[in-house]
């Protein structure tokens, strides 16, 4: 996003997890502080400097958040796909954390005089421990479910080769995607102003290869308008190694280091040569400038390239859309793939079989009545375990991936629970912990049983003790002024133990 804007490349999702990661822990030990002030009975006087820093946080977040909310839009529906991932242990650790402040939200229940202010607090606390205990019947994951219905596992395409494992769309990605075992690869073929179909993703040569030294007058042209002479002297393995996109390259083993490189733009035909005894093929194309001399037949020489190559059809996965009915009658064999999400009907009217979409793009429901059709689908990009056992649970059939020689380590799904077995879980989590909440109130109350209650030496509603425990840059005088002032309210209270007189010795009293 900021490169095709800003012209170079910087990946800042890193920097942003740290920040953020940085501002909610400054945030959260200044909660569990502030915790303790209130269970020991303390005036929480926070510094000038925490304020500062919470008000900074908030904003930040809040900006960040809605430029993000305008720029990703689609990207919401990440968040309730990780939920089903994570919602039920989320729901345990809520339930722990609520039952924990039971203690010192009965404390203030006991000490609290009024009785509208404790029906006000006891309400408000009920009602959040009451919809914790129902969440769960909100909660929807595809992996709650008996281990026998769990389907085979999806199927990896290698996304541009192993983009993760050598620069993409080079020979050196897919041949890695090759030794990786992956069921198939992806690729994006374009072609030279001469005729000659390579890989290529990007409108421009400039992220993937050197054209900015080899042609720095021709670096924003598109790359289509290259003559293929011109395209054999670029490299397109330096860039990985520099711009290290994926944190990989260091990783490396020197002779990987040393062939990364040293790669350059890649042939659709050699590529078919590496891949076509035993891999799939999702192929993808970039429509051609009007001024290009093959505008009209790059269709009918990209198909000669494959046909001549001697990969299976039955291996191709046709995505675009242009021409599909000449296609078919070329190559009867290519499996007729799309990238729009269609209705069962008129993928039968096209003779589609199988749909490649993003991720966010489908839910459970659609995988399944898909499914019941006969019709497969595969999703992108997929690079985490836990998506890929997610999608894995829902019954989708194959997955396009950066990282295939991580999800290929995944031998079953990170997480799978019958449902019988969560119920138990859900209901006795609930159990217990209402169990606990009664205990601590009942305990809270018979050990405070009247609102002049004291937790060590402090009394709770004496403003002067209270501000004389938090007293830290107030003059001598005003302090004095306190003491007298706690003397006398103590006095008045007819409090007369030694213990709790021992203020006035210090002023001579």
């Amino acid at each position: 996003f900021l490169y095709n804007r800003m012209g170079y490349w910087s990946d800042w999702s890193i920097p942003i997890l740290v920040t953020t990661a940085a501002g909610f822990t400054y945030i959260t030990v200044l909660l569990i502080l502030a915790l303790c002030h209130i269970a020991v009975g303390q005036q929480m006087n926070l510094h000038w400097l925490h304020k500062i820093g919470l008000m900074t946080t908030l904003v930040t977040t809040v900006v960040t958040m809605s430029s993000i909310a305008q720029l990703w839009d689609d990207e919401w529906e990440m968040v309730f796909i990780s939920l089903q991932a994570t919602a039920p242990f989320l729901h345990i650790g809520a339930l722990v954390a609520v039952t924990a402040l039971s203690w010192l939200i009965a404390g203030q229940f006991a000490r609290t005089e009024k009785a509208t202010s404790q029906m006000l607090m006891f309400t408000a606390y009920l009602a959040v421990v009451v919809a914790l205990y129902l969440v769960p019947l909100t909660i929807s994951s595809p992996c709650i479910m008996e281990k026998k219905a769990l389907g085979p596992r999806p199927a990896i395409i290698g996304h541009r080769g192993a983009p993760m494992l050598a620069p993409e769309n080079t020979l050196m990605s897919f041949q890695k995607a090759v030794e990786q075992k992956t069921f198939g690869v992806q690729a994006d073929v374009i072609l030279s102003y001469d005729g000659v179909p390579f890989l290529m993703h990007d409108k421009t040569l400039r992220r993937t290869t050197n054209v900015e030294e080899v042609f720095p007058e021709r670096a924003y042209e598109h790359s289509s308008m290259f003559n293929w002479t011109d395209l054999e002297k670029l490299n397109a393995g330096e860039w990985f190694l520099q711009n290290d996109p994926f944190w990989t390259a260091g990783s490396l083993s020197r002779s990987d280091y040393l062939e990364a490189a040293n790669q350059s733009v890649c042939k659709l035909a050699d590529m078919l040569e590496v891949i076509k005894d035993n891999t799939s093929l999702i192929l993808n194309f970039q429509n051609l400038p009007p001024a290009h001399p093959y505008h009209s037949t790059y269709i009918n020489i990209t198909l000669e390239t494959i046909l001549a190559s001697g990969i299976r059809q039955q291996a191709v996965m046709w995505l675009p859309d242009t021409e599909r009915q000449l296609v078919r009658q070329i190559a009867p064999g290519f499996q007729q793939t799309s990238g729009l999400k269609l209705d069962t009907e008129r993928m039968r009217e096209k003779g589609i079989v199988k749909l490649n979409l993003r991720y966010t793009k489908v839910t459970n429901e659609d995988v399944r009545d898909y499914a019941m059709a006969n019709l497969s689908v595969n999703l992108y990009t997929v690079n985490e375990p836990w998506l890929y056992s997610i999608l894995w649970c829902a019954g989708v059939q194959s997955v396009t991936s950066d990282s295939s020689h991580i999800l290929r380590k995944v031998p079953f799904p990170i997480w799978l629970m019958p449902p019988d077995e969560y119920h138990l879980i859900w209901i006795t989590s609930d159990l217990i912990s209402f169990i606990v909440i009664v205990g601590v109130f009942i305990f809270q109350n018979n050990l405070f049983p009247s609102p002049g209650w004291r937790l060590g030496s402090i009394r709770t509603y004496n403003p002067e003790q209270i501000m004389l425990s938090a007293a830290v840059r107030r003059s001598s005088r005003d302090v004095k002024i306190m003491k007298e002032k706690l003397i006398f309210s103590e006095i008045n209270n007819g409090v007369e133990t030694t213990d709790e007189l021992s203020l006035c010795s210090e002023n001579g009293y």
